[in-house]
């Protein structure tokens, strides 16, 4: 196996990864292939995110782990509680619930001149002594990173000490402007310090990299005589270090599990599923037979699928005359966003635009043509009014004014809001798993077919609301400042 260098290279350098553009969708395909695609600098900024959070999402929910963030308490501040999302997945998926167990070194004026090394190894012992984990994530700071903190010599030493892992996570928001870097960077740590050799295979078993969320994967693999491993979260420390032992990998978008299945592949020897993930038809249909052609189920997937085709045909059908006529805007993460449009494709719907939170011009361990947005593109068609936008919402007001949509599918909450005051219906994706497979289809048809109705109430909103841009601003052509 290759030493993996002690950081993985951030998405700005490594993927050629952008956060502004504004076209179409084959256009930015295509600069995407000449690794072109042009990047606006933005003079005026009015929120974003910090990768310490994308990290946060893999390291916070390993059962059993502890997590010491090497920061001052204001980052650690921001931090969202998880509990609730926790119980609930672990309801869901019929496993025990656990509690989060996190620590902040709280560096203060004084760290960040003379070093910080002396709180963290304190924060160190305090999660030993007070939790007793088998595990203890360290995640950097921006202000660790500046002071040029050493947590890789204290992890080495307090590994020693304690005899369990102690992961170093480099997740300093100032090194990369796309905050999905820190979804890396925790699969990095656990590549590096937690992950082993395989002792075994277990043939039947596929890695599903994803978040928290309702268990749909096991009745999918079910239907080919597979089990799901869900990764990260909920999973235990040993699980994970035998990630190793499955048949293939998998995830649920290119912009969380890329990095860490290619390194599975190629370091390990895990096949990963060389093909989008499985939202819609014909995407579903993909993956099923990649699956299958490495597990060695070819034999019995061609009937799976078609079974699987006549048994959503009908109801597909009744759902397609109901949502016709329906626009739909599309904001998510990058990959995320992608996959909508492939349901959207199935259900006959309109889409009026798509905006995804960053770009990544590569793909890890793919070719340009099999990205997910050329893959979009293949069952959905072009998409005219494609833009690229970090949670901005002087810019995302212009485009919603401009392609008027009846309902938006947005994957964060701050944008359900935005199209609440502008009298739009908003359809929350957070619970991404249950649109997974062929039934998620019919479940994402459903729920934009309940939530159009509450257009008569938010239109009433839309009159007592006021947003604080100026008429000559959303009058204005141009979209950036």
């Amino acid at each position: 196996m290759t030493q993996l260098n002690t950081e993985v290279e951030v998405r700005d350098r490594r993927l050629k990864s952008i956060l502004s553009f504004s076209g179409k969708a084959s256009e930015l395909q295509e600069f995407s292939r000449q690794l072109k695609a042009p990047d606006k600098a933005r003079t005026f900024t009015q929120c974003g995110d910090c990768a310490q959070m994308c990290a946060a999402t893999i390291c916070y929910h390993v059962r059993g782990a502890a997590v010491v963030v090497h920061a001052p308490m204001g980052c650690f501040a921001t931090t969202p509680s998880t509990q609730e999302a926790i119980n609930n997945s672990a309801k869901s998926r019929k496993v025990k619930p656990f509690n989060t167990q996190l620590i902040c070194s709280n560096i203060s004026e004084k760290e960040t001149i003379y070093g910080g090394l002396k709180k963290l190894r304190e924060a160190i012992d305090e999660a030993q002594n007070r939790f007793h984990p088998t595990a203890i994530f360290i995640q950097s700071s921006c202000a660790a990173g500046i002071v040029g903190d050493d947590i890789e010599s204290v992890a080495d030493e307090k590994q020693e000490e304690l005899g369990i892992p102690i992961v170093p996570v480099y997740c300093e928001g100032f090194k990369s402007k796309i905050w999905s870097s820190g979804f890396d960077a925790g699969y990095h740590g656990i590549l590096k310090r937690i992950v082993k050799k395989p002792e075994k295979k277990q043939e039947d078993l596929v890695n599903i990299f994803n978040f928290l969320g309702t268990d749909t994967f096991t009745p999918i693999l079910k239907k080919i005589g597979l089990r799901p491993n869900y990764l990260v979260p909920l999973a235990d420390v040993d699980t994970i270090s035998r990630m190793t032992e499955a048949a293939c990998s998998t995830h649920i978008c290119e912009t969380l599990g890329t990095y860490i299945t290619d390194v599975l592949e190629k370091e390990y020897g895990v096949p990963k599923v060389h093909a989008p993930a499985p939202y819609g038809i014909k995407w579903t249909d993909a993956w099923y037979r990649e699956l299958a052609k490495i597990t060695g189920k070819s034999d019995i997937v061609e009937n799976v699928i078609k079974s699987e085709h006549e048994r959503i045909q009908p109801e597909l059908e009744k759902l397609r005359e109901e949502l016709k006529g329906i626009k739909v805007y599309i904001y998510a993460g990058d990959s995320y966003a992608h996959n909508m449009g492939s349901i959207m494709a199935d259900l006959g719907v309109e889409i009026v635009g798509i905006t995804t939170l960053h770009h990544d011009m590569r793909t890890d361990g793919e070719t340009i043509d099999h990205s997910t947005l050329q893959e979009m593109i293949n069952v959905a068609g072009d998409i005219d009014k494609f833009t690229v936008c970090n949670k901005q919402p002087y810019e995302i007001i212009k485009v919603l004014k401009d392609t008027n949509p009846d309902v938006i599918i947005a994957r964060h909450m701050n944008m359900t809001i935005l199209a609440g005051k502008l009298g739009i219906p908003s359809l929350l994706e957070g619970e991404i798993n249950i649109s997974a497979g062929y039934d998620g289809i019919l479940i994402m048809g459903r729920r934009i077919r309940d939530i159009v109705k509450a257009k008569g109430l938010l239109s009433t909103l839309k009159e007592y609301n006021q947003f604080p841009y100026t008429q000559k601003w959303l009058e204005d052509e141009r979209l950036y400042i």
